[in-house]
């Protein structure tokens, strides 16, 4: 197989991750990077990953880095809304290429935003092209991997998911997306804002639905903040007893007045036990539990990562996970 070249959009804590990744795999290659931040124009991206020079510089021109660099596809890791990401992916498809993106909102976003699905699933098509995005969470773990279990099932009554993680393991931007640290005024305030939740947890829903042929009459998003007993101290932050640790998040997905789904999320700094759980209630009843859960920050960039050679042969259009290919690890 031939290497497969890509351009990187978005050069924070995730995509140079990712970068780091890429450059350990054996397929791909990071031809070109692009961030808006002024503070990383020229810099080179492997010594950002902590190795030597490689030639490839951030740049703030993305016409002139697809000219240049002639990549293959873009991994776009930048917001993690559809208000947002609608605009960016119309840039890159003007340029002709597809794209695997790490926005929550865009895994599944026909029930929540119709109008910018639509409208991004056009401009692929008649670009040629395939845009998905995909993750550990939203992507795989609360909604792709339940739904693929369902398949020796002969029946299905009612699905739910429990992803437990301690987040002292994370990244520091993913403790501060939820709340850890933070005094209980500070978390109500940033939870109204919008700014303080797991973002993708109705979009899993949706997804699962969608697959079990049920219509969601309603959907809720219950969040709260989990708050320390005791002060707790990491490498990374000092919290106080009284204040949040993080964040738990309850999904629920009615048929009428009967819950379906059931999706609960639930990670702080100093969580006891981490584990990601599938409770299928059918014919058969299914029960999978993965000890110690699995670490989302490397989740999240081997599953771009490995979702790029079936992007890249999927047919044009807006996909999700269920509509291309498995994803598997290649080398």
């Amino acid at each position: 197989m031939r290497t497969i070249k890509i351009l990187q959009i978005g050069m924070g804590p995730l995509g140079i991750k990712i970068a780091k990744m890429i450059d350990e795999r054996s397929g791909v290659e990071t031809v070109a990077a692009v961030d808006i931040n002024p503070d990383l124009n020229g810099k080179d991206l492997a010594l950002l990953c902590g190795k030597e020079a490689s030639g490839v510089a951030i740049s703030n021109d993305l016409a002139k880095e697809v000219a240049r660099s002639k990549p293959d596809i873009v991994v776009l890791t930048t917001v993690s809304d559809m208000r947002r990401i609608v605009s960016q992916i119309e840039t890159i498809l003007d340029l002709g290429l597809p794209v695997v993106s790490t926005c929550e909102e865009l895994s599944y976003p026909w029930e929540e935003a119709p109008e910018a699905a639509n409208k991004i699933d056009a401009l692929a098509k008649a670009q040629g092209v395939a845009v998905l995005a995909t993750g550990v969470n939203p992507g795989f773990l609360m909604d792709a991997f339940p739904i693929f279990l369902t398949a020796v099932c002969q029946h299905v009554e009612h699905v739910r998911i429990n992803r437990y993680q301690d987040a002292q393991f994370r990244r520091i931007p993913f403790q501060k997306k939820i709340g850890a640290g933070l005094t209980l005024e500070q978390f109500e305030e940033k939870k109204r804002a919008g700014t303080l939740r797991h973002v993708g947890l109705t979009e899993s829903m949706q997804m699962i639905a969608k697959r079990m042929g049920w219509q969601l009459t309603k959907t809720e998003d219950i969040i709260a903040p989990i708050i320390a007993q005791d002060i707790i101290e990491t490498e990374a932050m000092t919290i106080a007893a009284g204040k949040a640790t993080g964040v738990e998040q309850i999904g629920r997905g009615y048929v009428g007045d009967e819950v379906k789904i059931e999706l609960h999320f639930r990670a702080a700094v100093g969580e006891p036990e981490s584990f990601d759980e599938i409770k299928i209630s059918g014919t058969p009843d299914l029960h999978s539990r993965i000890q110690g859960g699995v670490n989302g920050d490397i989740a999240t960039g081997a599953i771009i990562i490995n979702s790029i050679p079936r992007v890249l042969e999927a047919s044009p259009g807006l996909k999700t996970m269920m509509e291309i290919y498995p994803v598997s690890f290649f080398s």
